[in-house]
């Protein structure tokens, strides 16, 4: 079954971004192309049993396996090897990407204590939008009681092309809180 909010992208919010910024083939807007959910975990390196409540975690918040990531080069100043589990991370893609999305905005950052709204500098120079969240258990899938450590993550929204000020407004006719700067 197709996403909700996959649907109301191609319904609602490409025949907007053609008439506000005058586009005239649909496939020259910029859309969504995925959604990065990162953890870094630094005490992996003196207790593996952190990345893997973090891996569980995120398995869950996701929907999706996710992959360990390791350390490229040895830094003895952090008590770092090469190729030591560092943290993991997640690439959504098409209707888990949505679902996710659908979540995230609806109904994680809402759970947010004191949240009003999230920062419009977070975007690079190729429009892509980076989020970091402090703790997991915003996230209504994570069980309070089952949480070993609050574990923070970043989440990117990778987008095909286009100007920050498009993928800015595909953002926010998604649902996106901007803060009112």
């Amino acid at each position: 079954m197709k996403p909700r909010l996959l649907d109301r992208y191609q319904q609602e919010i490409v025949p907007k971004i053609q008439e506000k910024f005058d586009i005239k083939n649909k496939m020259a807007v910029s859309s969504l192309e995925k959604i990065v959910v990162n953890m870094g975990v630094g005490e992996a390196v003196a207790d593996i049993k952190v990345l893997e409540s973090a891996v569980k975690d995120m398995g869950i918040i996701t929907g999706q396996k996710p992959i360990i990531r390791r350390s490229k080069k040895a830094i003895s100043n952090f008590k770092l090897r090469e190729g030591l589990p560092v943290g993991c991370k997640v690439t959504l893609r098409k209707f888990k990407m949505y679902e996710f999305l659908d979540r995230f905005v609806n109904i994680a950052l809402p759970r947010i204590r004191d949240f009003n709204g999230v920062s419009r500098k977070s975007f690079d120079k190729e429009g892509n939008y980076t989020i970091g969240i402090s703790d997991q258990s915003i996230f209504p899938e994570v069980e309070l009681d089952q949480v070993q450590r609050t574990q923070g993550m970043d989440i990117t929204f990778v987008f095909n092309h286009g100007p920050q000020e498009q993928t800015f407004e595909i953002l926010s006719l998604l649902g996106m809180p901007f803060r009112k700067n």
